[in-house]
C-alpha cells in the first residue's frame, strides 16, 4: 500500500510545487513590461471591467486593501491604471486603466498564451485543469470543519 504521508504524495505540495512554476513562468514573460504577476491580475480584472473601486477589486482578486493600495499606487506611478476618488461617496476610490493599458493588452496576452502553448497544454486539457482546481476550491471552501 502506498504511503500517503510522504511529501511527492502530498496534493498541498504538488499545488504549491505548480503554483511556483507558474509564478517563474509569469515572471520570465511579464518582466519585460514591467509587470509582476499580481499587477498582471489586476490588468485583467481591469480589461473585464474598468472602473471598480478598490473594495470591488479586492474582493475579485481575494486581496486585502493592505496588499492592492500599494500595487495600485506603483502601477499609478508606470502610468498602468490610475485612481480616481468618487465625487458622491469620497470614501470610494475608482481604479481605472490609462492608455498605456490598453495599448499593451494585446502584447501582453499574446506573450502570454505563446508561453503557456510553449508549455504544451492542449485546450481539451486546460479546461478539464480549469474544472478541477475550481471543483477542489469549492469543496475546501465548504469545508465543514
Amino acid at each position: 500500500m502506498k504511503d500517503f504521508m510522504t511529501l511527492k504524495n502530498q496534493l498541498c505540495f504538488a499545488v504549491y510545487e505548480t503554483a511556483g512554476e507558474f509564478n517563474k513562468l509569469y515572471t520570465s514573460v511579464l518582466q519585460p513590461f514591467g509587470l509582476t504577476y499580481p499587477q498582471y491580475l489586476v490588468l485583467l480584472a481591469l480589461w473585464e471591467q474598468d472602473g471598480v473601486t478598490l473594495k470591488e477589486l479586492g474582493e475579485k482578486l481575494n486581496l486585502g486593501t493592505g496588499t492592492l493600495t500599494p500595487m495600485v499606487t506603483r502601477m499609478e506611478a508606470n502610468d498602468w491604471v490610475k485612481k480616481q476618488r468618487s465625487k458622491e461617496d469620497e470614501r470610494k476610490v475608482y481604479i481605472y486603466l490609462q492608455d498605456k493599458a490598453v495599448e499593451e493588452k494585446q502584447s501582453i496576452t499574446n506573450k502570454v498564451a505563446e508561453v503557456i502553448q510553449s508549455c504544451q497544454i492542449e485546450l481539451e486539457e486546460y479546461e478539464q485543469l480549469m474544472q478541477q482546481l475550481n471543483a477542489l476550491q469549492k469543496k475546501m471552501r465548504e469545508r465543514k470543519i
